[in-house]
């Protein structure tokens, strides 16, 4: 496997890509994604890696761009989420939720493209396609709210957080 691309931000706040020796830009991180480069930001003067700054900086521009994907709903429950208990949990429930988005967006993709060019109501079998895809959401869910309370009261016995009213004392 070959080494990861890297990328130095200097002081000035510019990103210099090694690889290519010139400075790049934000959007042109944002290409190095879409093109499934791998890559490493560090700082050029502690040489730490800084790589989830710099897309979070990606995503806040995206997120500037007119047409966001995070409600400002979904960006204050996700950072209510910070320094909670089920912190790791949401990240990691977070992250599997997307790969399984992406996994059944390319199977989408790769029906539709059987489908269209044969089916005589395309839009009935797309319906069809997302109600069978229902139980699989539903089912991933349920299996996170159960791991999700096991977790809690586990961490709850740990704390000696006693689940019984004052009277049953």
């Amino acid at each position: 496997m070959s080494e990861p691309r890297i990328i130095k931000k200097y002081p000035n706040r510019r990103l210099y890509d090694t690889h290519i020796s010139r400075y790049i830009t934000l959007e042109e991180i944002r290409k190095l994604v879409l093109e499934r480069v791998d890559f490493r930001v560090e700082d050029k003067r502690t040489g730490e890696d800084i790589t989830r700054s710099i897309l979070l900086q990606v995503i806040a521009e995206q997120e500037e761009g007119g047409n966001p994907i995070f409600t400002t709903e979904l960006l204050q429950s996700i950072i209510r989420y910070y320094g909670d208990p089920m912190q790791n949990s949401i990240g990691r429930y977070l992250e599997l939720s997307a790969q399984l988005f992406q996994e059944q967006q390319q199977q989408f993709t790769e029906q539709l493209r059987g489908l269209l060019g044969q089916a005589p109501q395309p839009i009935q079998h797309l319906v069809d396609l997302a109600e069978r895809q229902m139980p699989i959401w539903r089912s991933v869910r349920a299996e996170f709210l159960r791991n999700l309370s096991s977790r809690a009261k586990s961490i709850k016995r740990r704390a000696g957080i006693d689940h019984g009213a004052p009277e049953d004392r």
